[in-house]
């Protein structure tokens, strides 16, 4: 993707003319893509399976995460010792347990494990969803935005459901997602952060591009004191009611995917053409 994408400005005054003529944009290339998939629910973890067996039709896939559990860990970096990395092989596909954080697993893996960096970064398949200003704590989120720091196109995928059944659907529209994009849909400077309703793929009623709800999260914390006398407070959150038609929070409860585009510029808002080229996503449907 990297070497092959036209100035962005360029996608932008494409879509727009094809909008003003009642055309159509060009569809995006068919050609093989090299992806390397991530998680932070460990790589063992259902979603992430899901996921790789999905996009290997798009291309060359590589997997490399997390050898345990490192949810909630934001944008944490693994650098006060050696890092343990074991490559096997699963079902013809290359894959790397890492004793690091996520961001730390997807920097070694294009520092180190890859022979070169890949087209796109895909982190997921997430259990649970990363909406609104939860995404500040999200480790999926973070593996996705260390690839954009290298200017490498990243999705953070995330299943919006506590049962995690779903992961097979969400995989499958993940893989339509990326086949509609094509290499040159995700400008510079900016990832994707996806949202997927936990419904069947028929089920689900079409994509939205949103903006990030800024509402802060419903955290709750249940005091108790143990026979010893020391006094402790159990976490919790609750999820928040949508607010707002155009919110990420609302799309994933109304059925929709939600797809908000992260900037890693922080000190300014994502520029509002960055959706612009998304919205082709829009005309995806699965009814």
């Amino acid at each position: 993707m990297r070497n092959r994408r036209p100035p962005f400005e360029i996608v932008v005054l494409a879509l727009v003319l094809a909008a003003a003529c009642g055309g159509t944009a060009p569809a995006p290339t068919s050609a093989p893509l090299s992806i390397l998939v991530t998680n932070d629910d460990g790589i063992e973890a259902p979603g992430i399976a899901a996921l790789a067996e999905a996009l290997r039709p798009l291309g060359t896939v590589t997997v490399a995460a997390p050898r345990d559990p490192r949810s909630g860990a934001s944008h944490g970096v693994t650098s006060d010792r050696p890092i343990a990395v074991l490559e096997s092989e699963r079902q013809g596909l290359t894959w790397f347990a890492i004793d690091a954080l996520p961001a730390t697993c997807v920097r070694l893996a294009l520092e180190k494990l890859l022979p070169e960096r890949p087209d796109l970064v895909v982190s997921g398949i997430n259990w649970g969803e990363n909406l609104g200003t939860v995404t500040f704590y999200s480790a999926t989120v973070g593996a996705a935005r260390e690839a954009a720091f290298l200017g490498i196109p990243a999705i953070a995928v995330n299943l919006a459901g506590r049962k995690g059944t779903g992961y097979e659907a969400a995989a499958a529209v993940t893989a339509d997602i990326v086949r509609a994009l094509g290499p040159n849909g995700i400008a510079k400077g900016t990832f994707l952060n996806v949202n997927l309703p936990d419904l069947p793929k028929g089920s689900i009623r079409g994509v939205r591009i949103t903006r990030q709800d800024t509402r802060a999260p419903i955290d709750l914390f249940e005091k108790s004191v143990t026979p010893e006398g020391t006094t402790e407070y159990k976490p919790s959150w609750k999820h928040l009611e949508p607010a707002g038609g155009d919110t990420d929070i609302w799309a994933v409860r109304n059925g929709f995917v939600s797809v908000s585009v992260f900037g890693i510029d922080q000190s300014a808002a994502a520029a509002p053409a960055a959706a612009l080229s998304l919205k082709r996503l829009e005309k995806l449907s699965w009814r």
